[in-house]
């Protein structure tokens, strides 16, 4: 290693240390030392670089290619189980899933539910909650006064069991509520209970079984 770091000196016949010579030996180490790490801060940058094609890829996000889990998602025809409870508009109770035990299973988007709450599941996912606030219109209709109906008594059997608010059936009106007895005849609406009234829910999925 000696001759990297000294010359032999012929006019003054002895061995002396050449400062020139070290000092370029030293320049290109140091030039050396600065290409490698170079090199090495160039290699992090690349491997780092979501944009190439190694395996750090965006994945997850929308705007880099990701893909969205459908299976968690509910669509129109998924066969799906949710926690719920209804109100009114003044907070009172009339109905929940609690009140069952478990979830109410259902058809999304096939019309088994009330317009209103059908539309609202659809597009959300597995364990999202949610409250709505649904109008008459998408609930159970406003009140119709036409269909509040003095029926005879010969036209109802066992006319003289009936009390007020109980449920009748009638083959061509459907279900009604008693709400007024004569001697000879009997007042029954036949709205839905739930006619004309604004209805809140709260909305829980609890399972997504996917169309087939």
């Amino acid at each position: 290693m000696a001759e990297n770091f000294s010359a032999f000196n012929e006019s003054a016949g002895k061995l002396k240390i050449s400062k020139l010579s070290g000092e370029k030996v030293q320049k290109k180490i140091i030039a050396i030392a600065f290409a490698m790490l170079i090199l090495v801060l160039s290699g992090c940058t690349q491997q780092g670089n979501p944009n190439n094609n190694g395996n750090l890829n965006n994945q997850g996000n929308g705007n880099g290619g990701g893909t969205v889990d459908l299976s968690k998602i509910v669509e129109t025809g998924d066969k799906i189980k949710v926690e719920y409870k209804g109100t009114f508009e003044n907070d009172e109770e009339f109905d929940s899933s609690a009140k069952f035990g478990e979830p109410l299973g259902f058809t999304a988007g096939k019309g088994e539910m009330i317009k209103g709450f059908d539309n609202a599941v659809i597009g959300m996912r597995l364990n999202d909650e949610k409250t709505i606030t649904i109008k008459p219109e998408n609930a159970y209709g406003l009140r119709d006064e036409s269909k509040i109906i003095e029926i005879q008594k010969d036209k109802i059997s066992d006319f003289n069991s009936l009390k007020i608010g109980m449920t009748v059936q009638s083959p061509q009106a459907g279900n009604g509520t008693i709400i007024q007895i004569k001697s000879n005849s009997a007042i029954i609406d036949f709205n839905p209970p739930m006619a004309g009234k604004t209805l809140v829910f709260w909305i829980k999925i609890a399972s997504i079984e996917k169309a087939k």
